[in-house]
């Protein structure tokens, strides 16, 4: 599959790339481009112009903050397959298209099917005569952001805006994050409050070293004597945004972890996961999966 033609921006500052972005209507942020490029090659993004923004020094590294936490440039390199660890970003994760089994195909193979609400149809395969998109977000680092309550700063024409991370998403599959055509997304912020916490992450995929999540647990906790005195599960690819667990953080307080008090949050996270058929694997599967994972998770990170 060829990339459809396009024009190449490569602004050496963010506020030449606001300009860009202000400019022109049809135009795409490349980054790492390791799930831009495959996209355009299925002719899911068809943009008049790509924005690569790689050569923007001041989006790039990891700087502590004293007594601010950690500033994370949108252009670090992060956690990844082995052949894309070196161009995929954490900026790039943060904002990955959501995906579906309809709708991550060649457009020879979505003509075919009648398009879907997400992409020039008005059908949801995933879930039939419904109105909304259920494509699934399948993002590593984000729900582990989550349960650290990572913000991030998002630029553009008008100015600076920051926001908690659990903020930016919709839970809408087809629109599914709060980012104008015209912004930016440029730092996360790790908070010093984060500090201390032990984190955990588990995930189902097919192939071990190169899939996305199919279904994805991050959790992190802090202890005192030997208890929690705080803790988040947050989940990834069974919703359409990365969804922290209602009720984990009640459960695990002030408690130790053992057998039972992982299984019951298990349970929990459970029933937050709404996996549908937007991959291979049943839903059913993913679903207790989750439980699994989390169980196992809490456990990890519990009795370190």
């Amino acid at each position: 599959m060829s990339l459809p033609q396009f024009k190449l921006r490569r602004p050496r500052s963010l506020e030449e790339a606001i300009g860009f972005l202000a400019k022109h209507a049809s135009i795409r942020v490349l980054a790492g481009g390791t799930d831009l490029i495959p996209s355009m090659r299925q002719k899911l993004f068809e943009p008049q112009y790509v924005l690569d923004i790689r050569h923007i020094p001041e989006l790039r590294g990891i700087r502590p903050q004293p007594g601010n936490g950690v500033e994370i440039g949108a252009l670090t390199t992060t956690v990844a397959s082995p052949v894309l660890r070196n161009m995929g970003t954490i900026g790039g994760n943060i904002c990955l298209d959501t995906r579906c089994l309809w709708y991550n195909q060649s457009l020879t193979w979505r003509k075919a099917c009648g398009f879907c609400i997400k992409k020039d149809g008005d059908l949801c395969h995933v879930a039939p005569g419904g109105m909304k998109c259920w494509a699934a977000f399948s993002g590593d680092t984000p729900p582990a952001l989550l349960c650290l309550n990572g913000e991030i700063e998002i630029a553009g024409p008008s100015g600076v805006r920051r926001m908690p991370l659990q903020e930016f998403y919709t839970g809408a599959g087809d629109n599914y994050r709060k980012l104008q055509p015209n912004e930016l997304l440029t730092r996360i912020f790790l908070l010093e409050s984060s500090a201390d916490y032990r984190g955990v992450y588990r995930k189902l995929r097919v192939r071990g070293s190169i899939d996305y999540p199919l279904a994805g647990v991050a959790v992190a906790l802090k202890k005192s004597n030997g208890h929690i005195s705080d803790a988040r599960v947050a989940l990834t690819a069974v919703n359409p945004a990365p969804t922290l667990v209602k009720g984990a953080a009640a459960a695990l307080e002030g408690k130790a972890i053992d057998e039972e008090l992982a299984e019951s949050v298990g349970e929990l996270a459970a029933k937050t996961a709404k996996p549908l058929t937007t991959s291979a694997l049943t839903p059913e599967y993913r679903r207790e999966m989750i439980r699994v994972f989390t169980k196992r998770a809490l456990l990890a990170a519990g009795n370190d």
